[in-house]
Parts: structure tokens; sequence; C-alpha cells
């Protein structure tokens, strides 16, 4: 019997995410500070602990590269050989925060009627906008967290080697999220992904399965990159999840697309698809048999208390009998 083989693993898929990751990243020195060891969310949280926990990782990475005899533990490496990864948005530019649609509406119509009430007199060329000083700053979407990267001297003290979404220099370059991409192989591996998933048996009987596939493929590519490595090390369970979404937001719509078309034939008086008619058929068995049930239900009752009057008028004149 051929032994199973898994079309993707948690293994190659979190190295892909890590090479993508890497195309939008500056390094201090690209082949020795762009892997980190361990993940914290503070650097704060960059103490013995933490880089003993580092060293034991870094161990454990290495060591599934060389032979069994060879293997390395935490005590063969010092400090300053681990790379942590501290997730900030300290580098990030800050952007007003969107309000919400309804808000947007209201302050609409309230500057239009301001507008009217206002001559064209009236208007300054030369004021410029107002700022609100309540505004809201929120640091800008990415499409992946953004961290550091830092190691330390021997003195612990943590010094920064990396920056994600970062063009140029670490001193003097600028935000950016443009200049890095995908790998082609995450990218096959999404498409091998949709592709494996549209194929499940309840999924595969669609006729829209094709735009099912390209709705979550575009999702993937969205948001593929933001699986948080500190939060979980199961990046196929995120991306399945994903799909499955995609997958049903698809079919929801379809469902309710089919369902206006079929209103619309039906008010024109033409024949509707035929899981509509389907549908009205099967109300109409079901409506059917339910008042089938409640006239039976009904002539078992009436016959019921035909069988008790029966009873005990017999029991009466049984009574008058013998009492004469």
């Amino acid at each position: 019997m051929a032994r199973k083989k898994n079309y993707l693993n948690n293994r190659d898929i979190l190295t892909q995410i890590h090479l993508s990751k890497m195309t939008y990243c500056t390094y201090r020195d690209k082949d020795l500070d762009n892997q980190q060891d361990f993940i914290v969310e503070d650097i704060s949280e960059i103490n013995d602990e933490t880089l003993y926990l580092a060293k034991e990782a870094r161990a454990k990475r290495i060591s599934k590269t060389l032979e069994k005899e060879d293997k390395l533990s935490a005590s063969d490496f010092t400090n300053q050989d681990v790379v942590i990864r501290v997730m900030t948005t300290e580098h990030i530019p800050l952007i007003p925060k969107k309000k919400p649609k309804s808000n947007v509406e209201v302050q609409s119509d309230l500057i239009m009627d301001a507008i009217g009430d206002l001559e064209l007199d009236d208007i300054s060329m030369d004021s410029s906008p107002s700022v609100d000083e309540n505004e809201i700053l929120v640091p800008t979407k990415t499409n992946f967290h953004p961290f550091f990267l830092y190691r330390v001297d021997e003195n612990n003290t943590p010094f920064l080697v990396g920056k994600s979404h970062w063009k140029g220099s670490l001193e003097n370059g600028e935000f950016c999220q443009t200049h890095g991409k995908t790998t082609d192989e995450l990218a096959k591996m999404y498409m091998k992904l949709c592709d494996r998933y549209g194929t499940r048996s309840n999924w595969r009987g669609y006729t829209y399965n094709d735009e099912m596939r390209g709705a979550a493929l575009i999702q993937l590519i969205q948001v593929g990159l933001k699986f948080n490595e500190l939060k979980s090390d199961n990046p196929f369970a995120y991306y399945t999840a994903i799909v499955t979404n995609s997958f049903t937001r698809v079919l929801l719509n379809e469902k309710n697309m089919q369902t206006i078309r079929d209103d619309i034939l039906e008010e024109n008086g033409l024949a509707p698809s035929w899981t509509r008619q389907q549908a009205s058929a099967d109300t109409k068995d079901i409506k059917d048999s339910r008042e089938m049930h409640k006239a039976q239900t009904a002539r078992i009752k009436e016959e019921n208390t035909r069988i008790k009057e029966e009873k005990s008028r017999n029991i009466e004149e049984n009574t008058e009998v013998g009492g004469t």
C-alpha cells in the first residue's frame, strides 16, 4: 500500500512565509540577522529566560539539518548568537482613523446644508482646511504584523538589527510595503490549497466552483502573510479557515442572486429555476401532509369520543335493567 503523501505541511509553509516577509525587511546583515529565534510582544520581555529559550529554539532548528550524532544544544550558543523578533508598530506611519459610514453620511448632509446657506463671496479661497484636533490617529494597515529584530551585546542590552516594512538603511531608510513580494513557492501553495479544497465532496458539485476557488485565492493573497507565528505554528489551519470562509461567502452570494432572479421571473409570469420549483413543490407536499395529518387526527379523536359515549350509554342501560 502506497504511503499517504501530504501535499502541504506546516514546516514548508512556515519557511515560505518567512522568506516572503524577508523581502519586505531591511537588515544590518541579511545573511546573519534574517532568521529570528524567538518572538516577543515587547522589548522589555528580552531577559535571561527569553534568551535561553531562543538558544534552545536555534539549536533545535539547526540540528534538523545535521546528523543525529552532531545535534546541538543551547549551551553551544551564546546570548549574542540569537535574534529576537519584537512585534511593534513604532516605525509605522500614523493616519487618521476612518469614521463609520453612518457618521460620514450625517456629516455630509450637514455640510451640504451649510454650503447651501453660504454665498460664494463669503468663502475665502486662501483659507487652509482646518484640522480636527480630536481626530484619532492609527497605524497604517500593513500586509502582515510589523516587527523589529534585535540582538544583545555583552551586557545583554538589545540593539536593532532589522526592520519590517522598511526600505533603505536602518537609520536613514523609509517605510515601504510595496518593495517585497510573496515567493513563488508560497503562491503555488495557495493555488494547490484552493484547488484541492474545491474538489471536496461538499463543494465540487456547484457550477460556480471556479468562482469559489478564485475568491479564495484572492483572499489568501491579501491576508496570507498576516499569519502570526507568535500565536500559532499551524498556518495550514489558518489558511484552511480562510478558504472555507471564502467558499461559503461565494455560496451565499450566489444563493442570494438566484433568489432575486427567481423572484423577477415569477413576477413576470415565467418559470423560475428548478431549485425554486422543487422547493415550492416540497413546500406544497409538506403543507398537504400536515393538513392530512390534522384531518386524520381529528377523525381519530371523534371516533374515540363516539366509542366512549357508546360505552357510557351501554353501562347506563345495563344498570337500569339490573335495577328493575
